[in-house]
């Protein structure tokens, strides 16, 4: 038994998401003529309450597409030091925008109103880059699955609107986030000036990321898309797994993030661990003794049938998922429990 713990980007179409795919009515979405494509993005904005949304290949490229929207070369974003934006997406702010970064020093991914008001840059002073921008990501991937406080996310807005700034969400894992803390869509939808939402991570479709906006921006998105080499023909097969995954499964998320606890709980007990951080979702980092090395673990469990992610530093990951089924997490238990190190 293979068990891919490493991310829930792993997953595969189940035979019902295969088969409504293989069914799906499909056109030319670069002409805007997939009936499915189009039916997904109007599904989608108006989950979220929203104008408009526009289908991509990647969350990467919606983001980067949002980030592009709304600066100018030259200008600021802010985000938290460990921003997806910044950190893993082959620094396409600069390469794409041409714009820089101002890291706050945040909690496990996650930034406050106040830090963001005291990073805004004075307007009048030509010396610094003007700050555009406002990005966070909800659920944190490097902070381990946290999920921001709604009022928090006010409060950014606030400030946002105060400076005339922009304010971006990077939606990766928002569904998690969502069921975790029991929030609507609209509450979200209300907040952003855009909002990238991702199909393939707890949704468990093979592809595709959504940009939400008002329709004037996302008609200027599709021009970005289209120069970033977005542009699909009939993707509408791919855009049914993402319609079939928003009817059945969401909800299951929640077993996702039982598992997760269940395995941080186990971890806990085990005296090679050192610290299991808090585990709000799917993601569970956890740390090694000090006088152990990680690679031990990583052997061990890969005899074991289980792949897991080497963060560096002691520090290692595991995602729960749809492709994690009880069975497995049965016996991912038993065998952190039998580690000797």
């Amino acid at each position: 038994m293979e068990i891919n713990l490493v991310s829930d980007t792993v997953t595969k179409p189940t035979p019902e998401m295969l088969q409504y795919m293989f069914t799906a009515q499909v056109g030319d979405d670069v002409y805007k003529q997939d009936p499915t494509v189009i039916a997904l993005e109007k599904r989608v904005a108006s989950l979220f309450g929203m104008e408009a949304a526009l289908f991509f290949p990647s969350g990467t490229m919606a983001n980067q597409t949002a980030i592009k929207l709304h600066t100018q070369p030259g200008e600021q974003l802010i985000a938290d030091k460990w921003a997806h934006v910044f950190n893993y997406e082959g620094g396409g702010v600069a390469f794409n925008s041409g714009v820089s970064c101002s890291l706050l020093d945040g909690q496990r991914g996650m930034i406050t109103a106040k830090q963001v008001a005291s990073a805004i840059t004075d307007p009048a002073f030509y010396h610094s880059p003007l700050t555009s921008l406002v990005c966070v990501e909800n659920t944190t991937n490097k902070g381990g699955g946290a999920c921001y406080d709604l009022p928090e996310l006010r409060n950014i807005k606030s400030v946002c609107d105060a400076h005339q700034l922009k304010f971006h969400l990077d939606g990766a894992r928002i569904w998690n986030a969502m069921v975790a803390k029991k929030e609507n869509p609209k509450q979200y939808g209300e907040l952003f000036d855009t909002i990238s939402v991702c199909l393939s991570k707890g949704l468990g479709a093979p592809i595709g990321s959504l940009l939400l906006s008002d329709a004037q921006t996302i008609r200027r998105a599709l021009r970005i898309r289209k120069q970033l080499g977005g542009g699909m023909r009939q993707v509408g097969y791919l855009a049914a797994a993402g319609l079939y995954a928003l009817d059945y499964h969401i909800d299951r998320l929640a077993d996702d993030h039982r598992r997760a606890k269940e395995l941080g709980e186990q971890l806990a007990t085990l005296s090679w661990v050192s610290i299991v951080e808090p585990i709000e979702t799917n993601i569970v980092i956890f740390s090694i003794q000090p006088t152990l090395n990680e690679n031990s673990v990583m052997d061990y469990l890969k005899q074991k049938g289980i792949a897991i992610s080497n963060m560096g530093h002691g520090k290692m990951r595991l995602v729960t998922h749809l492709d994690y089924k009880e069975v497995m997490h049965t016996y991912v238990l038993e065998t952190l429990a039998k580690i000797s190190l």
